[in-house]
């Protein structure tokens, strides 16, 4: 006979995070510029903490999860159910973040993970899970082992905790013209990750391309999640500007910057104009918000 397990509203722990912010781009200085890398003197990187509750939050009242996967693995890594709820799609589902479903008598290991995205997560094993779009989105994860061993329901609740680590990158000059998709490439960290971890699965690097809305002349506004392989990563990132031939117009480095999961790290400064210089250097301590300047 098959247990009826219900498992009641997920709960989001330190869920409340503004609105994802639109991801912009750098820039050619001329149509026939070589490719250069350039330091800028009047770049910052600070660090701060998600916006957090006093309290978690329901799955069904926080926005920056639009969709929720729930898996059972047996004992030796077989996937035995999977299911994933779309907030854009109600039909499969009466509140958002409740399920329902029966299970045979055994011990499971019980994988939920709710993330920003309205493509569902691949999810391959228990130890690795990637975006289908290509691009990581905030996730927010949990695993239990759960055994069902009589007829009596099962009522499980799961409080998710958020896994990414967030690079924001503020340009202090506008967009110019020339400008078409935006290069991020990060020398550490992955794009997958482990659910039983949360850490990323590989740790050797990653390119990501992104674009920007803004218009020609307005500073622009980006954002990046990703998953680290320890809890605390420095790394080097390296932006760089593409016209609409693929071609690199502009790059630029910046060194040594410092990453943790369930942690924003904010790079400002002119993405678009500035002079070379040969040497940086800043701050290296690690602080709950440090601000480095360079």
């Amino acid at each position: 006979m098959k247990n009826h397990l219900l498992m009641a509203a997920l709960v989001l722990l330190t869920a409340s995070c503004g609105q994802e912010l639109e991801t912009g781009n750098d820039v050619a200085v001329s149509e026939k510029t070589a490719q250069v890398s350039v330091h800028v003197n009047d770049f910052s990187i600070s660090q701060e903490d998600f916006a957090v509750t006093r309290a978690a939050t329901a799955a069904a009242d926080y926005t920056g999860v639009k969709s929720i996967t729930l898996a059972f693995y047996e004992t030796d890594g077989t996937p035995r159910y999977s299911v994933t709820q779309s907030r854009s799609n109600n039909t499969t589902y009466t509140t958002f973040g409740e399920f329902s479903l029966s299970l045979p008598y055994g011990t499971y290991t019980m994988v939920v993970m709710g993330y920003g995205s309205d493509s569902p997560v691949l999810l391959n094993s228990l130890t690795e899970a990637v975006f289908e779009e290509g691009r990581s989105r905030e996730t927010f994860v949990y695993t239990q082992s759960v055994t069902v061993e009589d007829s009596t329901p099962l009522d499980l609740s799961a409080t998710l905790s958020r896994i990414v680590s967030r690079l924001i990158v503020l340009s202090t000059d506008g967009r110019p013209a020339n400008l078409s998709t935006i290069r991020f490439t990060f020398s550490k960290g992955g794009m997958s990750f482990n659910p039983m971890t949360g850490l990323a699965t590989t740790d050797t690097g990653f390119s990501v391309n992104t674009q920007t809305t803004k218009g020609v002349g307005e500073t622009t506004n980006m954002t990046v999640n990703f998953f680290l392989a320890t809890d605390e990563e420095t790394m080097d990132v390296t932006i760089e500007t593409l016209d609409a031939n693929n071609q690199v117009l502009f790059s630029k480095m910046v060194k040594d910057v410092q990453f943790k999961r369930n942690r924003i790290t904010r790079l400002t400064g002119k993405m678009y104009s500035g002079d070379a210089i040969t040497a940086i250097s800043f701050n290296t301590d690690w602080l709950p918000e440090s601000t480095l300047d360079f």
